[in-house]
């Protein structure tokens, strides 16, 4: 999983079209909702990129998971506007002492889309199917599983890791047992991860969804991933026109929890941030997202509701150590002083935007109150140069183009804000700029193309080895050498630590050391993110975790 992470209209008639591009609300013949909110017509939701495919699995993006969060649920999920848990696909779950036989008690007369049953053999064929996984399909981009649970039933590549998932049993209808070879912190809250969605195991067979082609770097997808998604959720799968750059899903009459108050939901694909904006003005979309900061402040003028993100991510300035100056501790110290961190979060920021001191939210367990900080202070940094005997030093600056992250909404003035206040104390840069498809991800994670670079992370749940051990949790990360053991020993041992208050003292510790000891990277900013919708869209609830489900959204 990177630390970056990223990310139809069918048979529609063209009066329909006209109407939902003049208004943003078809007729229809359902009655007004709960409290008056209007119900049927079309929401029009701007995506700023295609779906790799809508099996959930095999994506590990944003633009991805867009689609699929409406189409599928998953055993637990994030309570609306929040990182908390609830139940799901599963009502309630419990896990015996050590933390290694998680017993799910499963939500009744819940139907997949096809019709088929939802119950325990479904959970565990979802289950099975990903950990039996082989071939291309367990090479293409499972990262999300990789990271949970680490390797396969057989792993065929190195580098995998031992396997945390052991077998999963129904013991009825209604209950479903995972038994893990270990316990991992990542439990429960990776149950709510989009990309563990559980599928209609009917639709993946008879669609062949383990069948999976590499070509060279590319894969191709099953007919289930690309034409026949089958899940749980609100709204169905109805089309993906890939000329028109729409995908189309409608509503789901037979859901088991809050019915979609819109007939279909409409995601149109505008790769460029200003059409997007345009479109919106022009009503012919009724939401956007990720606004730049400069942007907010208009948009709210102009009557559009501007909806701020709880901010649960991290934007850092990481740091390669194949260059011997930056495995000095006190030069990486050095360039943690030189930052106005205060200043960036006040001229480049989004409003709400704060300060940055350790690699995780403070709403996250572990989160340490008396970490080492880095005040804004060059004459400091000055100092610890000269003591480190480094001078004249220079280093390449990477930074990503033509990408707008919830953490990053700007990359090159953030770069430019940062290499100018690394130039005031007597350290050269030489800026790098690569695109973030096109090279950025590649460079920045590979040993020897880089010194410094700019990334971040929005969280998946709310567990502190989601950011601290998918940043520094493995020796072959963009952050340091595998010299730093005792690292990454410490955020193993906290990770498998099982009892609650003893997991909290063992992250507050990590995150201590990794302030005062190792500063593997230097944490900048956390940014709220932003969701755009018109004056007359009604019941969006924004998610720290990007998670927003449209079943909820009226329009008109």
């Amino acid at each position: 999983m990177q630390a970056s992470r990223l990310k139809a209209a069918v048979a529609l008639a063209a009066a329909a079209a006209l109407a939902v591009g003049a208004s943003g609300c078809a007729k229809s013949e359902r009655d007004e909702g709960s409290g008056g909110a209007k119900t049927g017509g079309t929401f029009v939701f701007a995506g700023a990129g295609n779906p790799k495919n809508f099996d959930p699995i095999f994506n590990d993006d944003g633009e991805s998971f867009r689609p699929i969060r409406q189409m599928y649920d998953t055993l637990v999920q994030n309570k609306p506007g929040t990182a908390d848990l609830q139940g799901a696909l599963a009502e309630s779950w419990e896990h015996d002492p050590d933390g290694k036989v998680w017993t799910f008690h499963l939500r009744k007369g819940v139907k997949f889309h096809d019709g088929t049953d939802f119950n325990a053999a479904a959970v565990c064929f979802n289950f099975d199917r990903w950990f039996n996984m082989k071939g291309a399909a367990a090479q293409s981009q499972m990262i999300y599983y990789s990271d949970v649970f680490g390797g396969f039933a057989k792993n065929e590549a190195e580098g995998v890791g031992e396997p945390v998932y052991n077998k999963c049993e129904a013991k009825d209808d209604g209950t479903a047992v995972v038994t893990m070879n270990r316990y991992k912190g990542a439990f429960p809250g990776a149950f709510a991860l989009t990309a563990l969605s559980i599928a209609s195991p009917e639709a993946l067979k008879k669609y062949d969804a383990d069948t999976v082609k590499q070509n060279g770097d590319s894969f191709e997808y099953s007919a289930f991933a690309n034409e026949h998604p089958v899940g749980t959720g609100p709204f169905k799968y109805a089309g993906w026109d890939k000329a028109k750059g729409e995908i189309t899903l409608e509503r789901n009459p037979d859901y088991w929890g809050e019915k979609a108050k819109v007939d279909k939901l409409v995601i149109k694909i505008i790769e460029d941030e200003n059409t997007r904006k345009q479109e919106l003005r022009a009503g012919t979309v009724q939401g956007i997202d990720f606004p730049a900061p400069a942007d907010r402040k208009a948009l709210s003028g102009e009557g559009f509701q501007v909806l701020d993100r709880p901010a649960f991510n991290i934007l850092y300035l990481g740091f390669n150590q194949k260059n011997p100056k930056l495995k000095d501790l006190r030069v990486r110290q050095a360039i943690a002083y030189a930052l106005n961190r205060q200043q960036l979060v006040q001229t480049k920021g989004p409003g709400g935007t704060k300060v940055a001191d350790e690699f995780m939210p403070d709403t996250v367990l572990g989160y340490a109150q008396d970490v080492q900080k880095y005040e804004y202070n060059p004459d400091k940094a000055k100092q610890l140069l000269k003591e480190a005997g480094v001078s004249n030093l220079t280093l390449n600056f990477y930074y990503p183009t033509d990408v707008s992250r919830p953490y990053m909404p700007n990359p090159q003035e953030i770069f430019t804000v940062l290499a100018n206040d690394l130039q005031a104390v007597g350290i050269k840069v030489n800026g790098v700029a690569r695109p973030w498809n096109g090279g950025y991800k590649d460079d920045v994670q590979q040993f020897g193309k880089h010194d410094l670079h700019i990334l971040g992370w929005t969280g998946d749940y709310n567990d502190p080895g989601n950011f601290v051990g998918t940043f520094f949790g493995r020796s072959k990360v963009e952050f340091g050498d595998q010299s730093m053991t005792e690292m990454f020993d410490a955020i193993t041992k906290a990770d498998a630590t099982v009892d609650e208050a003893g997991k909290k003292a063992a992250w507050e510790q990590v995150n201590r050391d990794i302030a005062a000891k190792w500063l593997p990277a230097v944490p900048v900013w956390h940014a709220p993110p932003a969701i755009v919708v018109t004056k007359d869209v009604k019941g969006l609830v924004a998610s720290p975790l990007t998670d927003e489900r449209f079943n909820t959204v009226s329009v008109g």
